[in-house]
């Protein structure tokens, strides 16, 4: 193994003194040689649990991306909102390497010098009495899964082991077996059984169901956990007045509203969270992604007193600005190409473009991806038909302009001949029927 990564090695240093070239410079439809050896030994060696678009990352600097041979690329993803604040941030990377250069790690065995003042800002930042924090977003889930669950048995005198948390079809918490369990994505579900009991589904954006759950099974529910925009499933938005319905309905049932703001806080929406858009105040609050700038997983759970101690020892702004005139340009796209762009949607730089299934046919969404590769846009497919767009906050206007045009060309110059060349692919029956509820959810667009 070591004499195999000697020459490429080699390989690496002779391609990264090359000089940095333009957006999207490779040849249509190719990969380079090093990016691909980089990719084949990933697929060789590492677990394929992603699909990822065909772009090695080698090099970042606020908006952009340079891949190994120096080509430049817009992201416009900012991993999943890991990197609200832009890639590489200065005052991020002076903090990261004045601390690493004191203390790494001290573990919660021990008190230390900077996370009381970490505990203190972020809860006063977000008016909560108290902060627990965590590593990953996952971990954040299933840390307010626990507190809810610790709650309702000894605050709301649930009987034993009979609480129930409440979830959205279409919801995407992560990947532990506990997030799972509420899944509605039958990749993430299927040969993982059996799935942890104690939860139900509603629809999301549907207050009329919600209490008729609360209803049925109130005495036994402990926490309602939603996203109020749902990331993963394509950056669907609430209908308005969502939100404050579900903060009347857990007030009124005696139910945790637990907002997993983990993708869609801290500015992404242009609010800081997603919940001030309705003025609303969740029991408890999920923190992740960007929390850690982009540098170190970090992840935390928000809740007052009453809730928390329930577990004992044992630019603000700017983003709804430049996300409202991302959209006009993406709106324009859609006016162009109404037979293939379906809808436009987001809040802030939280966006999504879902295309119309049988015009687009037999391209997916994935192939969209590709393309927008190709002319320096990097982009994450969601499902067939969904493209999400979601750049760093520091992105600027006329880099977005770049997105949006090159959208554009790829429907209008790329997308005709992609689907001549490309044949028609039968769907598997059911493929989108989820296992838990039984209903299609991302059912072909008429």
């Amino acid at each position: 193994m070591a004499s195999s990564k000697r020459p490429l090695q080699c390989l690496f240093n002779r391609v990264c003194r090359e000089t940095r070239r333009s957006y999207g410079a490779l040849p249509e439809g190719t990969t380079s040689f090093f990016s691909q050896q980089l990719i084949s030994l990933e697929y060789e060696f590492s677990a394929h649990n992603y699909h990822p678009v065909p772009i090695v990352f080698s090099q970042a600097k606020g908006s952009s991306i340079w891949d190994p041979e120096g080509n430049k690329y817009l992201d416009f993803l900012s991993a999943y909102s890991a990197v609200n604040q832009g890639h590489c941030h200065p005052k991020i990377m002076k903090a990261l390497q004045d601390q690493a250069e004191k203390l790494t790690l001290s573990s919660r065995a021990f008190y230390n010098d900077r996370f009381p003042m970490f505990a203190e800002r972020l809860t006063s930042m977000f008016g909560y009495d108290m902060v627990l924090p965590m590593n990953t977003g996952a971990e954040g889930v299933e840390t307010a899964l626990k507190l809810a669950r610790k709650w309702g048995y000894e605050e709301k005198k649930i009987p034993k082991d009979e609480a129930i948390i409440v979830s959205c079809c279409g919801c995407f918490h992560g990947r532990t077996l506990a997030v799972i369990s509420m899944s509605c994505d039958n990749e993430a579900t299927r040969g993982f059984g059996p799935l942890l009991p104690g939860h139900l589904k509603v629809d999301f954006g549907d207050e009329v169901a919600l209490e008729k759950i609360f209803k049925e099974k109130g005495g036994q529910i402990a926490g309602f956990l939603f996203e109020p925009i749902q990331g993963e499933a394509g950056v669907i938005i609430p209908p308005d007045g969502y939100l404050k319905a579900v903060r009347d309905l857990c007030s009124k049932y005696n139910v945790l509203m637990i907002a997993d703001e983990i993708q869609s806080g801290l500015a992404r929406t242009g609010k800081m969270l997603a919940c001030d858009w309705e003025q609303v105040r969740p029991d408890v609050v999920i923190l992740g992604k960007a929390l850690g700038g982009g540098v170190i997983p970090v992840s935390a759970v928000l809740a007052d007193k009453g809730v928390m101690l329930c577990i004992r020892p044992g630019e603000h702004g700017r983003s709804a600005n430049l996300g409202e005139e991302f959209r006009h340009q993406l709106l324009k796209v859609q006016q162009q190409f109404p037979d293939y762009v379906k809808e436009v949607r987001g809040r802030g730089l939280f966006n999504a473009v879902e295309f119309n299934s049988k015009t687009l046919s037999p391209i997916s969404a994935y192939d969209i991806c590709l393309k927008l590769k190709e002319r320096g846009v990097l982009a994450k497919p969601t499902h067939d038909t969904i493209v999400r767009l979601t750049p760093p906050l520091s992105i600027s206007l006329d880099e977005l302009q770049e997105g949006s045009k090159a959208l554009h060309e790829v429907l209008e110059l790329d997308l005709p001949n992609m689907q001549k060349a490309k044949p028609e692919k039968a769907s598997p029956p059911g493929s989108t029927t989820c296992d838990r509820c039984g209903r299609d959810l991302y059912a072909a667009s008429d």
